[in-house]
């Protein structure tokens, strides 16, 4: 019988430790997600209970308290904020939902073309065109349409998982540094120094990218639905938090919005199209090459092919939580192969053990 020796032996078992780290990873990437997203949110809320317990670091349990009092003013704002606006909302939402169809049917039947056309000058040639068009597409439009719909179910069905974010965040923001420092016992003695720096870098790296995302997904959201109010451009609001929610995708998520608010503004036979072109190139002028560098910085150092490829590999991944997911994540790889390469070339100390 045939045995190994020892060096095939060796890669045979790190192949096999990465297959079997693949799998784990694809068999529970839903809950590697959710508490991923728990991660985040702890980090978000980190600085606000540090604060909170420096004012009670004289009583016992200071960081228990701060913690329960965060999520309490956190409940009191979302109740707050879904009793101001949210029948508005539910209300538009509905309305929206129950006319999609129409929609949907008005563009693939071609409809749409004597519609939109009559009321811009369109010559009847043209109408004609573009009408045998859209009926010769039909079923491509409709694939479309439907595909849409499954993306949206999914979306609706992942996001359930995430009502544990809170409960979990909870537990981290609690047991968050004890968790490190038992995970850095792990480490031999000449590792631990790289753990530390790698933790750091961690650390400051998602605090930084998660408060500019909120604060550029928070100035959209509010330029968005004020812009939209402010045009008369149907659902303004279900759009304009559309918009909001599409800034934390760099990139691809902006153009979809726009695409989105477009079409919705086509179907619907908004007479001013041109303004509201004007209105979304102008803001993403000012969101990418004024807002962005300054509230982002240069914290991730990305390229945008890379933040791209992120993006595409997430969504192929995790479907649509993969793709917000995509950008931390590869700045996180990132850092963690600088930190590897670093590490590798400096020599070990001979007392390491």
């Amino acid at each position: 019988m045939w045995y190994p020796d020892k060096r095939t032996a060796n890669i045979l078992n790190t192949i096999l430790l990465y297959a079997a780290i693949g799998a784990f990873l694809y068999l529970a990437a839903r809950v590697l997600i959710v508490f991923l997203f728990a991660i985040f949110f702890a980090f978000l809320l980190e600085p606000l209970v540090s604060r909170l317990q420096l004012w009670r670091r004289a009583s016992s349990g200071s960081r228990n308290i701060a913690i329960i009092e965060i999520y309490v003013l956190i409940g009191i704002l979302v109740a707050g904020a879904l009793l101001l606006v949210g029948p508005h909302i539910a209300s538009e939402g509905r309305k929206f939902s129950s006319n999609v169809p129409d929609l949907i049917n008005k563009f693939a039947s071609g409809k749409i073309a004597w519609q939109f056309g009559s009321e811009r000058g369109w010559s009847y040639r043209t109408q004609l065109f573009i009408e045998q068009l859209l009926i010769h597409h039909r079923n491509e439009i409709l694939a479309w349409a439907r595909s849409l719909g499954e993306w949206a179910a999914i979306f609706l069905a992942d996001w359930i998982w995430l009502a544990l974010i809170p409960i979990l965040a909870f537990f981290f923001l609690k047991d968050g540094k004890n968790m490190a420092e038992a995970l850095e016992k792990v480490f031999r003695r000449s590792q631990r120094q790289f753990f530390k720096e790698l933790i750091e870098d961690f650390n400051q790296m998602l605090a930084h990218f998660i408060r500019a995302q909120l604060i550029l997904a928070g100035l959209s959201l509010v330029t968005y639905i004020s812009a939209l109010l402010l045009l008369r451009v149907p659902y303004a609001v279900i759009l304009g938090m559309l918009g909001g929610a599409m800034e934390f995708i760099p990139i691809v998520g902006p153009f979809a919005a726009a695409i989105a608010i477009l079409g919705v503004g086509f179907l619907t036979n908004y007479p001013h199209l041109v303004v509201l072109i004007l209105f979304l190139g102008v803001w993403r002028l000012i969101q990418d090459y004024f807002n962005s560098p300054r509230i982002m910085g240069d914290k991730l150092e990305m390229h945008p092919l890379a933040a791209i490829f992120a993006v595409l590999v997430g969504g192929e991944i995790a479907g649509v939580i993969g793709v917000y997911l995509s950008i931390p994540v590869m700045a996180a790889l990132r850092i963690l192969w600088k930190r590897w390469s670093t590490y590798s070339e400096t020599p070990a100390p001979r007392d390491a053990v």
